[in-house]
């Protein structure tokens, strides 16, 4: 079983893209350290970046192998959030997008490589959030010395907030600035700028993030000259030898995204490391449940308190969560690694769509999973509390999660990229698999329908009486899409494997219907029968599952070397 359930996780990949990193992430430097200030959890950070650098073959391979890139994440995400958050930037941000977008390979990858100089990206500014493509920074063409002027030119175009303090070393970014040629505003591009030394950047630091030791800054540009072999427009856009700029891409917002596009790797990054974390702090929270006594129920004798039902269901909950959760982000890395031309749209929408989902889902299981532990969870070296503000910093990170729901609400709902889907299963029993995935499809489909009759209804601003229906499309999207991708990889088991992953699936079925049963009802699609018994079904589906919990839980293969709780040892 144990076996069975590994393979289902890591998709029968775990010797050969997940084990590697496990062996890395086992290493003395990784471990936990108690009493260390920002700063030197920051410079921490780095030297387990240093770290990892020294245990791979090349940094552009790893740079440009999504697969391996993700699954740094996932053990990343849980050993330490800050050091998720420096591999994101370094290795897929910076390094991902020089070598998708210097062609020429004119950039001198070397001392990145080596980390002897440190990658990050400056793209937002303090005035412009999600919409950057508009921001306001401009680097602007001289012709007569082949040089840009790179300026920031008024305190809301101040980059907010990369890495680019002194913290780890030297730091050269990708900085995102208006290209202005003969006076021409022609979009927003990367510009190569070595921050560390530079006449006219100035980088100051940022108020503390409690828990969070990335060293963000807030970096402006006063006239900075960069050489011509700073601009780096890809296959999208060219300075001729007479200084003019040309592009095979008509629309400036396109060049931008174009640009900018290893952020949608980014999201499954961030996927990735939130996918770790909720696995860490189930291990976490499970074995310390089965341990920790307290008086029996009959009033006689200790129990674990893994037995009293309503910390059961809680904890088998957020169980389920991360099952259907990793099983949602293999099949997005799938969609990512397969993407081609016919089908960009449609996988963008699901990172995007998977990123804000999973986001979220880490922070609820966090925070059951640090309740379930009481004081103990309250303490940094038993590392469910830790994790909390790096994750609330990927919500925020590539796309405020609100946002891209937004965008992607509104490209489901006229139809960029998705069609709700078609239910041909009649929906008979609680019990069965079939009729529990076409309640969630039912459920989307009303979603679906409700937000395009809110669209219709006549208004000044129709989006706005839109936009909260179409979060709870995506929202129900999502956990259909969590849900179809756990019973899928599930039937792809037999014997008691399949068994306890078909009590799963249930589990997180039923509990993600549970506040959608009026709707359910009145479509017709439950009867009032259903309704009043889905409390108890969810506690036999919980009681069935809980002699496999402690199994479940192994098959994350968390060595104790990286797990190091102790409650949890």
């Amino acid at each position: 079983m144990l076996h069975a359930l590994q393979d289902l996780l890591f998709d029968s990949r775990f010797d050969d893209l997940h084990h590697p990193w496990v062996k890395v992430f086992c290493g003395d430097v990784f471990r936990y350290r108690d009493g260390l200030s920002l700063v030197e959890r920051a410079e921490l950070g780095y030297r387990r970046v240093r770290a990892i650098n020294g245990e791979i073959a090349s940094a552009e391979e790893l740079a440009s192998d999504p697969e391996r890139l993700i699954a740094l994440h996932e053990w990343a995400g849980f050993v330490d959030g800050t050091l998720a958050s420096q591999a994101n930037i370094h290795y897929n941000l910076f390094l991902g997008s020089v070598l998708d977008l210097d062609r020429e390979r004119t950039v001198d990858l070397a001392p990145f490589a080596a980390l002897e100089r440190y990658g990050t990206i400056l793209i937002t500014e303090t005035g412009f959030g999600n919409n950057a493509a508009d921001l306001e920074t401009t680097a602007t063409y001289q012709h007569e010395t082949g040089t840009f002027d790179l300026h920031t030119p008024s305190p809301r175009a101040r980059k907010f907030m990369p890495n680019a303090g002194a913290t780890g070393g030297p730091k050269s970014g990708l900085v995102a600035a208006r290209l202005v040629v003969r006076g021409e505003d022609c979009g927003v591009f990367l510009f190569l700028v070595p921050l560390t030394g530079t006449p006219g950047v100035t980088v100051d630091p940022m108020p503390e993030k409690p828990g969070f030791a990335l060293d963000n800054s807030i970096t402006s540009f006063e006239h900075v000259t960069l050489p011509r072999s700073a601009f780096l427009g890809g296959d999208h856009g060219t300075l001729t030898e007479d200084g003019e700029f040309r592009s095979t891409i008509a629309n400036r917002r396109r060049r931008f995204l174009r640009s900018v596009q290893r952020v949608t790797a980014g999201k499954l990054c961030l996927s990735a490391a939130g996918a770790g974390a909720m696995r860490g702090a189930v291990a976490i929270a499970i074995r310390y449940a089965h341990q920790r006594q307290t008086f029996a129920s009959t009033g006689k004798g200790t129990v674990p308190i893994f037995d009293y039902r309503c910390n059961q269901t809680r904890l088998l909950g957020a169980l389920a969560t991360a099952y259907a959760g990793t099983a949602l982000l293999r099949s997005a890395t799938r969609r990512l690694v397969g993407r081609g031309e016919s089908d960009a749209l449609e996988v963008d929408n699901l990172i995007s769509v998977a990123k804000g989902w999973l986001t979220w889902r880490t922070r609820e299981v966090l925070i059951e999973c640090r309740e379930r532990c009481g004081a103990q969870g309250l303490l940094s070296v038993n590392r469910i509390v830790d994790a909390l503000l790096p994750t609330e910093g990927a919500i925020t990170a590539e796309g405020d999660n609100l946002v891209i729901w937004s965008k992607a609400g509104a490209d489901m709902l006229i139809g960029r990229g998705y069609r709700p889907p078609t239910v041909d299963t009649a929906v008979i029993s609680l019990q069965d698999n079939d009729s529990l995935l076409a309640l969630l499809m039912w459920h989307e489909r009303y979603r679906h329908r409700f937000a395009r009759t809110r669209l219709r209804r006549p208004a000044s601003n129709r989006w706005n009486n839109a936009v909260n229906p179409a979060l709870d499309l995506v929202d129900a999207h999502a956990t259909r899409l969590a849900a179809q991708s756990l019973l899928t990889a599930a039937r792809g088991t037999t014997g008691t494997a399949r068994a306890a992953l078909d009590l799963t699936f249930r589990l997180f079925a039923l509990q993600r219907l549970a506040p959608h049963t009026g709707v359910l009802l009145a479509e017709g699609h439950l009867t009032a029968d259903q309704v009043r018994g889905l409390a108890a079904e969810i506690d036999a589906v919980a009681e069935q599952l809980a002699p496999h919990a402690l199994t479940m839980v192994d098959a994350f293969a968390i060595p104790d070397d990286l797990l190091q709780a102790p409650i949890a040892g």
